[in-house]
């Protein structure tokens, strides 16, 4: 059973976008019913408010300065862990999302009750809400090779950090996040895979995240919809 919850926020430089994730990610929250909650803000090499924006959230901040993703997560998840160190590991959910997405209502419980079938992870999918600073035929290039990767059955091959979660109990066996600038969200689910833990690939839970053109991760999702920008056009 879980019995307390964990939301990891990676940021840098994220004041404007930070609060109206943060507001998604305490919807979330209400709709667990009073299971222990805490949602952590790491503002890694920030240069604005984000720290700011963080605690007026709502949320609690850790500081680093390693312009990582995945040193971040892992930090993120770290001050989770001390915060529930009293619980078996098993007991303990963590998801971790990015500060330009905005996570549906049902995000956490959801979650919740797939650890409560066995699951060790669940591994979501992203929607984008805005196509506007790109060319027409991005976005249904963008359908076309991200749908096309289902698998017939409503799974699906993609990893987001903007959409993941996992016991950590199983986080902890897979060794936890690499400090990698990009790409630590597949590191950590194919850990989690070779360890032996049940990965649940799912397309009930989608986020929306941002299709911001001034990428924070190198090689990561904007980068990605700029290729399809340039291929597309």
């Amino acid at each position: 059973m879980i019995r307390s919850v964990g939301v990891i926020i990676p940021a840098h430089n994220e004041q404007d976008l930070l609060p109206t994730c943060l507001a998604s990610v305490r919807r979330a929250a209400q709709a667990l019913r009073g299971l222990p909650m805490h949602v952590v803000v790491v503002a890694d090499a920030c240069e604005d408010r984000t720290a700011e924006a963080g605690r007026r959230g709502g949320a609690s901040v850790v500081t680093i300065s390693a312009r990582s993703a995945g040193a971040a997560r892992a930090a993120g998840a770290a001050e989770v862990l001390c915060r529930t160190r009293h619980l078996d590991p098993a007991s303990v959910w963590l998801a971790t999302t990015d500060a330009d997405t905005l996570v549906p209502v049902n995000w956490l419980r959801q979650q919740v009750r797939y650890a409560s079938q066995g699951w060790d992870a669940v591994v979501g999918t992203i929607r984008v809400a805005d196509w506007s600073s790109y060319s027409p035929g991005t976005r249904s290039l963008f359908r076309e090779r991200y749908e096309g990767f289902a698998t017939g059955t409503g799974l699906h091959t993609h990893v987001h950090g903007a959409n993941l979660g996992f016991r950590a109990s199983a986080y902890l066996r897979a060794g936890g996040f690499p400090a990698l600038p990009t790409a630590e969200d597949h590191a950590l689910v194919v850990a989690l895979t070779v360890g032996g833990s049940r990965v649940l690939r799912t397309r009930a839970l989608p986020v929306v995240t941002s299709a911001r053109r001034e990428a924070r991760a190198p090689h990561g999702f904007s980068h990605y919809l700029r290729q399809l920008d340039a291929t597309s056009a």
